[in-house]
């Protein structure tokens, strides 16, 4: 099994975070490399001409990889949302059909529709939060609901961010297909955890955020567009986006042709010389552990969890329905009060999710961690 990483972490031994679904710490060599972007961004002149085109390139073809895709399918933008704009501006969803979202999912994979929805005559139709917490059969029975109008698209998250709900990607797609109708998803809580491959799932978008589970800054992200959709306009109209338009050229409008792939959906000013290497090396990390070796670490923690916690009044989604890495638990009668609180003041930190206890461990985290926090919520809740 992977041992923990926490020595590659300023995590000191006394602090038990255990809240990676809200954002993770960034490894040692990460702020390294922050630190000397930033002296880099102090002296520009000291920057090669091809430096840029050299950053972006190589996390492009880190985000590319750890999903399985070409690294011009990816497109390098600022967040799921802005990932989602680009969706909504490319796709053409008919008038009377439907766009599938979860109840009480992030706001970027439904507001986007919700926005539209009016304008352009298609409803937005929110999947019950299931109570036996099997978001995909919630999905498929909203998809082949009889006398219901089409589904257009579905505009779902992998991994449900309040309860840690799992949900089949591949079933739902399969459904979706005989219609005709697409799909986006909302990676943020799957991709560098759980294996993802575009080329099997065959998601029109696929999108996932650097600042949670792949270990990097804010204000980036990574949005796979599928060739399909590779002739859209973009949200923002950028000289890089275009086949020749170079400052450093004789002429400057030379060719205004969009670029052939996904790379004309990057948002602009992507220059970001600080937060783009950030965003490389957090991923590059995941990419070397594998998806595989990090999911047994940290299911093994949650599995830790729960037994540990099997004796007492706290309620968990049943596991065949929940992210491996994911433990969202509820207590009966709202007991959990101020329980997150007196954690924190021991230096233990969940957090509290529409009525539920979150607990997401990463790969710095340590059967120790785990250990305390049993005992510290034991205590609290007694």
């Amino acid at each position: 099994m992977l041992p923990s990483q926490r020595a590659l972490f300023d995590i000191p031994p006394d602090v038990a975070y255990l809240n990676a679904a809200a954002w993770s710490p960034l490894p040692r060599a990460t702020q390294d490399a922050a630190r000397a972007a930033v002296a880099r961004k102090g002296q520009p002149w000291k920057l090669s001409p091809d430096f840029p085109e050299t950053q972006h390139a190589r996390a492009r073809a880190a985000a590319a990889a750890l999903i399985g895709a070409q690294a011009h399918d990816v497109a390098l933008v600022s967040s799921v949302a802005y990932g989602v704009a680009i969706a909504g501006k490319v796709l053409s969803v008919e008038r009377g059909s439907r766009v599938l979202v979860l109840e009480n999912d992030h706001t970027s994979p439904v507001l986007e529709w919700t926005a539209r929805a009016e304008a352009q005559g298609f409803a937005v139709e929110a999947v019950p939060q299931p109570a036996d917490g099997d978001w995909t059969a919630a999905v498929l029975e909203a998809i082949a609901r009889p006398g219901a109008a089409p589904v257009a698209l579905a505009s779902i998250s992998s991994v449900h961010w309040s309860d840690g709900g799992l949900l089949d990607m591949q079933r739902i797609r399969d459904a979706l297909r005989p219609l005709g109708a697409a799909l986006l998803v909302d990676a943020t809580h799957s991709v560098g955890v759980l294996a993802t491959d575009v080329k099997t799932l065959d998601p029109d978008f696929l999108v996932f955020p650097t600042y949670k589970w792949v270990l990097g800054p804010y204000g980036r992200a990574f949005v796979y567009v599928a060739k399909r959709h590779q002739e859209g306009i973009p949200l923002e109209q950028t000289a890089f986006g275009r086949r020749d338009v170079r400052a450093e050229s004789p002429v400057y409008f030379a060719d205004t042709r969009y670029l052939p792939d996904a790379r004309r959906y990057d948002m602009g000013e992507r220059d970001h010389f600080i937060s783009m290497e950030m965003a490389a090396i957090g991923i590059e990390m995941m990419a070397a552990w594998g998806a595989d070796a990090v999911i047994e670490r940290l299911s093994a923690l949650t599995r830790r969890i729960a037994d540990g916690l099997a004796a007492s009044n706290a309620l968990r989604p049943d596991d065949r329905f929940r992210a491996p890495h994911i433990l969202s638990l509820r207590f009966p009668n709202n007991a959990l009060g101020d329980v997150i609180a007196k954690l924190a003041r021991e230096q233990i930190y969940v957090a509290p999710r529409l009525g539920r206890m979150r607990i997401s461990p990463h790969v710095y985290n340590d059967e120790a961690d785990v250990d305390r926090f049993i005992t510290a919520v034991t205590h609290a809740i007694a």
